[in-house]
């Protein structure tokens, strides 16, 4: 038996321009390699084989009608860890749809006088910035709140935060919930 000859490669010395004497390479009718394909060919200079399997357009074979790397990522996108969707409002970020609608709320009872001062993202300091004995630094801690606002009824600040059943349930909402009643006397109105 005799042995397989391996495809022929030629040194990059005698590429020049993509060309090759008078002949021109033609890398554009190869389709796109996958990483694996890519890696293979790295190693052994043998350009990968194509299947029957492979997307290509039967009108023109030279043509692949393959959805970009970035169309590929965005498809395959992991849902949030909680379902919830991100979503903008003239300029504002809202990290969900329920979140956005609560906005809505406030914005109308603000406009009939029931409240004053909304804010948006207030940040509570927890726990202070503090040096350990080793001498490396300790960082602070903080809770975000949703909506911060005045009730005119009652003169009485409110702190919202728009929480599922799930999220209700998250353990360092939680600490951070008690925390913030213990250091700053504010019990969080859960929406």
């Amino acid at each position: 038996m005799t042995k397989r000859a391996t495809s022929l490669r030629y040194p990059e010395s005698a590429i020049k321009d993509g060309r090759m004497g008078t002949a021109t390479v033609r890398e554009s009718i190869r389709q796109p390699m996958t990483a694996a394909q890519l890696a293979i060919f790295k190693l052994n200079g043998n350009p990968p084989q194509t299947s029957a399997l492979d997307d290509i357009d039967l009108d023109d074979p030279f043509e692949v009608n393959r959805p970009s790397l970035a169309d590929q990522m965005a498809a395959r996108k992991k849902p949030a860890k909680y379902r919830n969707e991100r979503c903008e409002h003239e300029g504002i970020k809202f990290d969900s749809r329920k979140e956005l609608a609560r906005w809505h709320v406030l914005v109308q009872m603000q406009a009939r006088g029931e409240i004053t001062g909304l804010r948006l993202q207030v940040r509570f300091v927890l726990t202070e910035r503090k040096k350990r004995d080793d001498g490396t630094w300790e960082r602070a801690s903080s809770y975000v709140a949703d909506f911060v606002y005045v009730v005119v009824a009652t003169g009485k600040q409110v702190v919202e935060d728009v929480k599922s059943e799930a999220t209700r349930k998250n353990r360092t909402y939680i600490q951070k919930r008690k925390q913030m009643l213990d250091k700053h006397d504010i019990t969080i109105k859960e929406i």
